[in-house]
C-alpha cells in the first residue's frame, strides 16, 4: 500500500478545514490600543519618563480646563452669597410692615479704609428673636459688632491702629461664616446700634435676608470681549494638550521601526502608537485632578488683582468635566495618528530621520483670512448679541489664532534653512533646527496664541475704554472728599463740620443741610405735594453752591435750571409763601404740620457746579433765617479739601464722619469712573491671563526637558569629545529663542490684525497700534526662565553615562 492509495476507513468526502473569523474593526482598535498601552507601561525607565513628561503636560492642561469649567459656579456661588446677605426690605419711605419679633431696622454702614472697601449694615433688633444674617449666630446689640476674619486680621494688625480707631465704640463678639461672605479676604460686618428708626431718613424696616436686585443687562462690547477673552485664554491651553501627547515622538520612531521589524503592519503600528500616547493621555487625566484639586485648596490662600474665592466655590461643571474626560483621550489618538500621517514607518527606520519635505504655505493661509472674514462680517447691532452672532465671532478668533499656530511652523523653518555661519553655540542650535523644526515650533506655539491674544485683548480695551469710563465732572482741586448722611440736621452739620475742621489733614470743610418740605396744603388724597427743596447753610457753604455778589447772615436765595423756569416749585417759592418742614403728614406720631414762610428778601442767583460736579437747585437759606431742628426730614452733604502731604488724611477724615454717623456715605472725588462690569471683566482677565502664562511657561519648561532628554546621548558624545558645557548651555538658549522670537514676530502681525477686526466689530478705531512693545519682554523672560530651569536638567545629560546603552 503506497501513500497514494485510499484507506478503507476514511471518508469519501472530508470537510472542508473552518475558514478563519477575521476580528472586528473595534476589537483591531482594541487589541492594537492595549499593545501601545503595554509598551508605554513595560517599556522600561525610558519609557516611563516620556510617560511621566506626557502626564504632567496633559495633567498642567486638564487642571486649566476644569477650572475654566468652575469659574461659572464660582461666579454663581460669590453671587448668591452677596444676595443672601443683602436685607430684605418692607418698602421706601412710609412703612409698611409693623415691627415684629422677628424685624430690624437697618442701614448701610460701608466704608473705604486705604484703597479696601468694607461694607456691612448698622442693625437694630426691634423684637426678641430677628432673623439673622448669614454666617451670623447672634445678633449684635448695641455697641457690639460681628466682623469677618478679614477684618478681624485687619483690627489686629500692628499697622491697624487707625481701623481700631474708626470702630473702638464697638466690641467684637463673633465673625462672620462663611455663608455671609464673598472670598476668605471680604471685608465686612454688622453694626449694632440703639438709635435707628425707620423713616424717611434713609433707614429701613427688615423683614429677612436674601434680597435680590434686578441686574442692569451687559454692554453688546462687554459681551464680545468676554467672547474673546475666554478663547484667548483657553485655546493655548488645548494646543499644549495636544503637543504634550507628541512628546518623545523621535524615539517612538524607532520603537516603531523595531515593531514593523517583527511583523506588524503600518496600520497596526501607527495604533500602537496611539496606544502609548493614550496610556500617558489618562495618566495625565489623574494627574490633573490632583493639580486642579490640589491646587484649589490653595486658591482660598491668596489673591490675585484683588481677587480671590472660597476652594468649594470652585466646583468644576459635571458635563463639561465629563466632557474633558473623553475629548482629552479621543484628542490623544487623533493627534497622534495625524502625526504619523505622512511618516513612513519600515522595518529598518522611518522617513522623518532623512530630510523632511518642505512645508507648504498655500493651505496654512486661508484659515486666519476666513476668521477675520467671520469677524467683519458679523452682526454686532442692537443692544443684546445673539448666539449666532456669538458662536460666528468665536469661530472667527479660533480661526485666527490656529491659524497663527499652523503659520509657525512654516515661519520657523523658512528662517532658521536660511541661516549660515556664527559661533559655534549659534551654529549647533540653528542646525539642530534646521534638521527637525517641528518640536521647537510646538513647544512655542501657546506663546503665539497668548502674545496675539494678548495684543488683541490691549487694542480692544484702550479701543473701548472711552465706552465704560465716565468723567465725573467733579473738581479735585476745590475739594477731595465728600459726605452725604440721611440723617442730616443743623446740629449734625455743626458737629461735623467742627470736628473735621480739626482734624488732622483737613484744609477746609464746606457742608449743607437739605430740607425736605411742601407747599402747606398741597398734599392730595393720594398722598402727593408740592416740594419745594431747602440748603441750609452759611455763606461760605453757598459760595460753594451759587454766583453770589454779595452774602450775609439771614439771607436767602433761589437758584433753579433755565430749563426749569416753568416749573411748578419754582413759581410756588415765592416770598411770603408758607412751606410744611414735615411733607410727611401721614407718619404716625407726626401728623401736625410745621409752617415756616419764605423770606422777603429772597433772590434769584445763578447756580455754580459744586465739586461733586453737580449744580443743586431750591431755597438757599442762610442759618438765621430758619430753624433746621424742625424739620422733619433733611439730609446733610459736605465737601472737604484734604492736605495731600499728610498721611492717612482720608482714613481720619473717615473716622471722625463715621464715627458721628456710620449710616453717612463718604466719597472720594476722581475725575474719571469706570463701568463696573467693565472693571469686573478686566479683574477676570488679569487672573485669567495670569493663569495661562503660567501654564506656558510650565509648558515650555516640560517640553524643553523632554528635548534635551532625547538628546542626551548626542549631548554625551559632544561633550566626550571636548566641547565646553557653557557653548552647549548658549546652543540651549539660541535653540529657545529663535522660534520665541519668531513666534512673538507673527503673534505680532496676528494679534494687531485681530485686534483691528475686533474693534471693526463694535464700530471703533485703533488708538495704538504700539501695543505689543510690552508684551515682548515677556517673550524674553519667557526664553531667560525655560533656559534658567532646564540649565539642572542640561547639565545631567552631559555626563559620561549618557554614552551608556543596552
Amino acid at each position: 500500500m503506497t501513500l497514494l492509495d485510499q484507506r478503507k476507513d476514511a471518508p469519501l468526502n472530508p470537510a472542508p478545514a473552518p475558514v478563519p473569523v477575521p476580528a472586528s474593526r473595534f476589537s483591531l482598535w482594541l487589541r492594537d490600543l492595549g499593545l501601545g498601552v503595554r509598551f508605554a507601561a513595560k517599556g522600561g525607565r525610558e519609557g516611563w519618563v516620556r510617560t511621566v513628561l506626557t502626564a504632567v503636560g496633559v495633567g498642567l492642561g486638564v487642571a486649566v480646563l476644569l477650572a475654566a469649567t468652575g469659574v461659572p459656579n464660582l461666579i454663581d456661588n460669590r453671587s448668591q452669597r452677596n444676595v443672601a446677605r443683602s436685607p430684605s426690605l418692607s418698602g421706601t419711605g412710609a412703612p409698611v410692615t409693623k415691627a415684629g419679633d422677628t424685624t430690624f431696622i437697618v442701614a448701610d454702614a460701608s466704608v473705604d479704609y486705604r484703597d479696601d472697601t468694607i461694607g456691612g449694615h448698622q442693625l437694630r433688633a426691634e423684637g426678641e428673636h430677628p432673623v439673622l444674617p448669614p454666617g451670623v449666630s447672634r445678633f449684635p446689640g448695641p455697641g457690639e459688632m460681628v466682623v469677618s476674619p478679614a477684618l478681624k486680621e485687619k483690627l489686629e494688625a500692628a499697622d491697624g491702629e487707625l481701623l481700631r480707631e474708626r470702630f473702638k465704640p464697638y466690641k467684637i463678639i463673633g465673625t462672620i461664616g462663611e455663608a455671609g461672605l464673598t472670598d476668605p479676604y471680604d471685608l465686612y460686618l454688622y453694626l449694632g446700634s440703639d438709635t435707628l428708626a425707620e423713616g424717611p431718613n434713609g433707614m429701613k424696616r427688615g423683614v429677612g435676608w436674601g434680597y435680590d436686585a434686578p441686574s442692569d443687562p451687559m454692554n453688546p462690547a462687554l459681551v464680545i470681549l468676554v467672547v474673546l477673552m475666554c478663547v484667548v485664554l483657553l485655546v493655548p491651553v488645548a494646543i499644549f494638550v495636544a503637543t504634550a501627547v507628541r512628546f518623545g515622538g523621535e524615539r517612538r520612531d524607532r520603537r516603531l521601526a523595531a515593531l514593523r521589524l517583527v511583523g506588524a503592519d503600518i496600520a497596526t503600528t501607527k495604533r500602537a502608537a496611539a496606544g502609548e500616547a493614550l496610556f500617558g493621555t489618562l495618566l495625565g487625566l489623574l494627574a490633573g485632578a490632583v493639580f486642579f484639586y490640589g491646587g484649589r485648596e490653595l486658591i482660598g490662600s491668596f489673591q490675585v488683582w484683588s481677587f480671590a474665592a472660597f476652594p468649594s466655590d470652585l466646583q468644576p461643571s459635571p458635563a463639561l468635566a465629563a466632557l474633558i474626560m473623553v475629548a482629552v483621550p479621543v484628542c490623544s489618538i487623533a493627534v497622534t495618528l495625524l502625526a504619523l500621517r505622512t511618516v513612513s514607518i519600515e522595518p529598518l527606520g522611518v522617513v522623518r530621520q532623512g530630510k523632511e519635505r518642505v512645508r507648504r504655505v498655500a493651505w496654512r493661509l486661508p484659515m486666519p483670512v476666513i476668521g477675520v472674514g467671520l469677524l467683519l462680517t458679523a452682526d454686532t447691532s442692537g443692544y443684546d448679541v445673539s448666539p449666532m452672532t456669538m458662536a460666528s465671532v468665536s469661530l472667527g478668533i479660533v480661526l485666527v489664532l490656529v491659524g497663527l499656530v499652523t503659520l509657525l511652523p512654516w515661519l520657523v523653518e523658512t528662517v532658521v534653512l536660511r541661516m549660515r555661519g556664527g559661533p559655534v553655540p549659534w551654529q549647533l542650535a540653528t542646525r539642530r533646527l534646521q534638521l527637525s523644526s517641528a518640536a521647537a515650533s510646538r513647544a512655542v506655539s501657546g506663546i503665539t496664541v497668548a502674545v496675539a491674544g494678548g495684543i488683541a485683548l490691549q487694542m480692544y480695551f484702550v479701543g473701548v475704554n472711552d465706552d465704560f469710563t465716565e468723567v465725573t465732572g467733579q473738581d479735585t482741586d476745590r475739594a477731595q472728599m465728600g459726605t452725604y448722611s440721611n440723617t442730616g440736621s443743623g446740629e449734625l452739620a455743626e458737629r461735623t463740620v467742627k470736628a473735621l475742621r480739626a482734624t488732622k489733614g483737613v484744609k477746609d470743610v464746606r457742608g449743607s443741610v437739605n430740607i425736605d418740605t411742601a407747599v402747606l396744603g398741597s398734599k392730595a388724597a393720594d398722598g402727593s405735594y408740592l416740594a419745594i427743596p431747602i440748603k441750609y447753610g452759611s455763606c461760605a457753604d453757598f459760595r460753594e453752591l451759587l454766583t453770589l455778589s454779595s452774602c450775609k447772615d439771614g439771607d436767602a436765595f433761589l437758584a433753579y435750571e433755565p430749563k426749569d423756569k416753568s416749573e411748578e416749585w419754582v413759581k410756588a417759592a415765592r416770598p411770603g409763601r408758607t412751606l410744611d418742614l414735615n411733607p410727611y403728614s401721614d407718619v404716625p406720631d407726626q401728623a401736625d404740620p410745621i409752617p415756616w414762610k419764605i423770606p422777603k428778601n429772597v433772590r434769584t442767583v445763578p447756580q455754580r457746579v459744586d465739586p461733586s460736579g453737580d449744580k443743586q437747585s431750591g431755597l438757599f437759606v442762610t442759618t438765621s433765617a430758619i430753624d433746621p431742628l424742625k424739620a422733619r426730614a433733611a439730609t446733610t452733604a459736605m465737601h472737604i479739601k484734604t492736605d495731600p502731604s499728610v498721611p492717612d488724611a482720608a482714613d481720619r477724615v473717615r473716622n471722625v464722619v463715621y464715627g458721628i454717623d456710620p449710616a453717612t456715605s463718604i466719597y472720594t472725588y476722581a475725575t474719571t469712573q469706570r463701568d463696573k462690569q467693565y472693571e469686573a471683566v478686566r479683574t477676570s482677565l488679569f487672573v485669567g491671563a495670569t493663569a495661562t502664562l503660567l501654564l506656558i511657561a510650565a509648558s515650555m519648561v516640560v517640553a524643553q526637558i523632554e528635548q534635551l532628554r532625547e538628546r542626551k546621548r548626542l549631548l554625551s558624545v559632544l561633550v566626550a569629545f571636548g566641547t565646553r558645557r557653557a557653548t552647549l548651555a548658549w546652543s540651549v538658549l539660541w535653540q529657545t529663542a529663535i522660534p520665541v522670537v519668531l513666534a512673538t514676530a507673527i503673534a505680532t502681525v496676528g494679534g494687531l490684525g485681530l485686534g483691528w477686526a475686533m474693534l471693526k466689530l463694535v464700530d471703533r478705531q485703533v488708538t495704538d497700534w504700539l501695543l505689543f512693545l510690552p508684551l515682548t519682554a515677556i517673550g524674553a523672560g519667557l526664553i531667560a526662565a525655560v533656559t534658567l530651569f532646564s540649565m539642572p536638567s542640561l547639565w545631567r545629560m552631559m555626563r559620561p553615562e549618557g554614552l551608556r546603552t543596552e
